[in-house]
């Protein structure tokens, strides 16, 4: 029940930020590219995966495997980094206070959402205590 809650505000709150889209962008380039690169990890982060292992919600699949190769290797939550690069594209373009605040209500709402999967994760496999020393959650090499 609470990844479907999590996965719901997730697309609420997307969903808020995409509809009351109604003035001229500023930014244009900025905001345009940094959509495309989040629309680029998010492909990357898929194309790791083997049919069937993707999952939209936290949950851990029956017979999922713990991906750690390609993007993988660096971070544990691309899928997460791709729709926060995604959706900061929104906000450069349409830089307003009520886009600021969603995006972080979005924020919020994935890290829960990923230390939730987390934690699913570490009752499930002994290998990704292993794999949580070796990357980080978001950004490469930092956080």
């Amino acid at each position: 029940m609470k990844s479907k809650v999590l996965v719901f505000i997730q697309f609420f709150i997307i969903t808020l930020m995409l509809v009351s889209i109604n003035a001229t962008p500023s930014y244009t380039i900025v905001g345009i590219l940094t959509i495309i690169l989040g629309i680029t990890i998010g492909l990357t982060a898929i194309g790791h995966h083997q049919k069937n292992n993707f999952n939209i919600r936290p949950d851990i699949k029956e017979h999922c495997v713990l991906v750690t190769h390609g993007i993988y290797k660096y971070i544990r939550h691309p899928m997460y980094l791709s729709v926060l690069t995604m959706m900061g594209g929104v906000v450069i373009l349409y830089p307003t206070i009520y886009h600021f605040f969603l995006y972080t209500i979005l924020f919020i709402t994935l890290i829960t959402k990923l230390r939730y999967e987390e934690s699913l994760w570490l009752c499930h496999t002994a290998q990704y205590q292993h794999y949580k020393k070796e990357t980080k959650y978001l950004i490469p090499f930092i956080f």
